[in-house]
C-alpha cells in the first residue's frame, strides 16, 4: 500500500502509563520513520488530548506506540473500535487478556504451553501473606512483579526470604494484584511475531544478556552494556522450537498485527518457559522488535509503514490494507 493510501494518520505516544517516558521515545521514532516514508503522519498524546479529536481531526488510522496502561490494555482500542478508526496491533480483547499477566498464564496454561510456577497476591491481603509459604510453594530465587506494567518496572528478584516482603511491597505500589514467579535460571531471549492467525510468523530470536543477569528498566533503555544476539547463538533446533512456541502462544491469545514475547530457556533442560507477551513493544533505540526485524533484513521504516498498513478494527468487515 502506498503512503498516499494511508490516508491521515495519528500516532499515538506518551500517555499517562509509567511508562509514558519510553512511549514518546518509541513514538518519536515511529513518527519519523512514517514522515520519512511519505506518510502524512501526526503525534498524537492521549494525556494532553481527548481521543475524540482523532475523529474531529479527520484522522484515518492510528499506529499505537503507547505502553502499558491505558494503551496497551484494550482501553484505547476500545475507543478507537467506538470511534471507527483503524488501529495497529491486537484488539481490544486480546490486548486487555495480554496486559494481565496472570491471565496470559491461565490461557498458556489451558492451551498446554510452558510458563514459569506462580502464585498470584493482592495487595489488601498483603498482610496474611506467608513469606515460608511462597518459597515453598515457588522456591528461591523467585521472581515479584506487578501483574499488569511493563518495562520491568516494579520487578524484584528476590534471592533471600527478607528480600520478599520489601518485593511484594514494591510491586504493590504498581498495582493492585502481585504476580510471584517461579525464577526460571538459563538463557533470556525474546522473540517477535508479526501477522494474524495462521498467517503469523516469528522474526528471528534475540538472546538477552545482561550486566550481571540483571535485565531491568536501566538496562533496558539507558545503558549500552547489555548485548543483544542475533543470530542468537542456540543450536537451531531450539531457535525454531522457540519459534514455533511464541506463534502459539501469540494465536490462543487471539493477537494480531504485531507482539514480542519473552522466553527463559532452563540451563538444565533446555525447556523453554513462556514469561510474557507485549502487544505494544518499544520502538525506541534499544528496542528488541526493529532489532530482529533488520536482522530479517526488514527496516525500522518498513517495519513501521508494514505495521501501519495492517491497521484494522476488531469488527471491520475485511483487514485493512
Amino acid at each position: 500500500m502506498s503512503a498516499s493510501n494511508l490516508g491521515k494518520v495519528a500516532v499515538l505516544m506518551g500517555g499517562r502509563s509509567a511508562e509514558r517516558e519510553v512511549s514518546l521515545m518509541s513514538g518519536q521514532g515511529v513518527l519519523n520513520a512514517l514522515q520519512a516514508c511519505g506518510v502524512d503522519a501526526h503525534a498524537f498524546d492521549p494525556a494532553e488530548r481527548d481521543v475524540s479529536e482523532l475523529k474531529r481531526d479527520g484522522f484515518d488510522r492510528c499506529f499505537i506506540a503507547l505502553h502499558g496502561r491505558y494503551g496497551e490494555d484494550g482501553t484505547v482500542q476500545g475507543a478507537l473500535e467506538l470511534l471507527g478508526i483503524p488501529y495497529t496491533g491486537s484488539g481490544v480483547m486480546a490486548s486487555s487478556i495480554a496486559m494481565d499477566k496472570t491471565m496470559t498464564k491461565r490461557v498458556w496454561l489451558a492451551e498446554g504451553l510452558p510458563t514459569p510456577a506462580y502464585v498470584l497476591v493482592h495487595r489488601e491481603h498483603l498482610a496474611q501473606v506467608s513469606v515460608e509459604n511462597l518459597i515453598k510453594t515457588l522456591g528461591l530465587p523467585m521472581i515479584v512483579k506487578p501483574a499488569r506494567e511493563g518495562s520491568s518496572i516494579g520487578v524484584t528478584k528476590v534471592v533471600t526470604a527478607e528480600e520478599l516482603p520489601a518485593a511484594l511491597a514494591a510491586a504493590g505500589v504498581c498495582d493492585a494484584d502481585i504476580l510471584c514467579e517461579q525464577c526460571i535460571v538459563g538463557d533470556e531471549v525474546t522473540c517477535p511475531v508479526l501477522g494474524a492467525g495462521e498467517s503469523s510468523r516469528a522474526l528471528p530470536v534475540i538472546r538477552i544478556v545482561a550486566p550481571a543477569g540483571n535485565y531491568d528498566y536501566q538496562n533496558k533503555y539507558f545503558t549500552d552494556d547489555t548485548q543483544y544476539l542475533v543470530p542468537s547463538g542456540l543450536p537451531a533446533s531450539e531457535e525454531a522450537a522457540i519459534e514455533a512456541l511464541v506463534v502459539k502462544a501469540y494465536q490462543v491469545l487471539g493477537c494480531r498485527g504485531w507482539g514480542r514475547i519473552d522466553v527463559m530457556i532452563d540451563a538444565a533442560t533446555r525447556q523453554p518457559y513462556l514469561l510474557e507477551i507485549n502487544t505494544s513493544p518499544g520502538m525506541t533505540g534499544h528496542s528488541l522488535v526493529p532489532m530482529s526485524a533488520r536482522a530479517s533484513g526488514l527496516s525500522y521504516e518498513a517495519l513501521c509503514c508494514q505495521l501501519l498498513a495492517s491497521a484494522t478494527l476488531d469488527h471491520a468487515q475485511e483487514v485493512l490494507g
